[in-house]
């Protein structure tokens, strides 16, 4: 399948640059993807949509500061990293595989000054990677010069950086927001909760890969980046627990829980606690074998996260949808507004 049919043309002025002054009121498109009929509301009505028993599943991981801005040691040139992952998340060492830009300007073995801190080339890769080790643990290098990544359409950081986390934001490692889960604050959550709605908490670390445009020609050829995830048993068994209740739907709250969701399936036949890493590629016609709902904002032309949601309901339709807003002046991208596909 092309790729030059998940394209579409979006005016700047529809890129959300700033959140708005409350969480919960971003608009919301609800959208039936069996029928194709489209409800315009605001996200605090999510719960007209919801029934007892159904199950909101979750990305706890949290956005960490990643971004670093160093000089190079020979010549003082200015280097950008971005921190993706850990080499082996199980040693103690401090190798990390990250971004550098601009890259062509360094080799294996140079260093690169941060602060008080450096990083040394162990080796290069494509598209600028490299994996390098840290002098120090990185939380300290984070803590000390470390700045919050933000999304390359975003142009300025006059806001509150935390609205670039979510309310429920626990264990940091990702390099960029779960945004679908930024509409919820606290109050709605309990709200939820007292209705009979159930919360799962998963773990999936985003990487900066999720803004890499797909290049290839055809979909089919695309292939994604690995990231680390984790969901114990407690959790597992209220997701599962939901999937074998008559009636009750299992909503994926944005992209990176319907990917470990379907990953789980995909290994296993069902919802189990475990961790590792995840290289899932979602398209057309993929069949979703957990997800029933997905609570997802509105994605880039050409990225991953759209095919993805164009697997779940189909493509024209959600290119459809996408008009509709842009028709209705809907806010676009992370800090925009957000659809309910059910």
């Amino acid at each position: 399948m092309r790729t030059e049919l998940f394209d579409y043309r979006l005016p700047r002025d529809f890129i959300a640059q700033k959140p708005l002054p409350l969480r919960d009121h971003s608009r919301m498109m609800v959208l039936d993807r069996k029928s194709g009929s489209i409800i315009h509301d605001n996200f605090f009505n999510i719960s007209k949509y919801l029934c007892p028993g159904d199950v909101l599943v979750i990305n706890e991981s949290r956005v960490s500061r990643c971004r670093i801005l160093g000089k190079k040691e020979s010549t003082g040139a200015q280097i950008e990293c971005f921190v993706l992952q850990k080499v082996n998340i199980f040693d103690e060492d401090n190798e990390y595989e990250v971004l550098l830009k601009p890259s062509k300007r360094l080799k294996t073995g140079d260093k690169v000054v941060l602060g008080d801190h450096f990083l040394k080339i162990l080796s290069k890769g494509e598209y600028g990677k490299a994996i390098v080790v840290f002098s120090s643990n990185i939380n300290e290098i984070f803590d000390s010069v470390g700045q919050l990544p933000l999304p390359p359409y975003i142009k300025g950081r006059d806001f509150d950086e935390n609205r670039y986390q979510t309310v429920y934001a626990s264990k940091e490692g990702s390099a960029a927001a779960p945004t679908a889960g930024l509409h919820f604050t606290k109050e709605l959550i309990s709200s939820l909760k007292e209705k009979g709605i159930f919360f799962a908490k998963i773990i999936l670390d985003i990487g900066l890969g999720t803004f890499r445009p797909i290049s290839a020609q055809d979909i089919r050829e695309h292939r994604m980046h690995e990231e680390y995830y984790y969901i114990d048993s407690r959790e597992a068994g209220i997701i599962e627990d939901g999937r074998q209740r008559p009636g009750s739907k299992i909503i994926a709250v944005g992209t990176t829980a319907a990917r470990l969701l379907e990953t789980l399936m995909q290994k296993f036949g069902k919802v189990m606690e475990g961790s590792g890493y995840t290289g899932i590629y979602i398209y057309p016609p993929y069949k979703f074998k957990a997800v029933d709902c997905m609570i997802t904002n509105f994605h880039l032309p050409r990225s991953s996260l759209l095919v993805m949601v164009s697997a779940f309901t189909g493509r024209e339709k959600i290119l459809g949808a996408y008009d509709e807003a842009k028709r209705n002046n809907y806010r676009f991208y992370s800090f925009g507004d957000c659809m309910f596909i059910k």
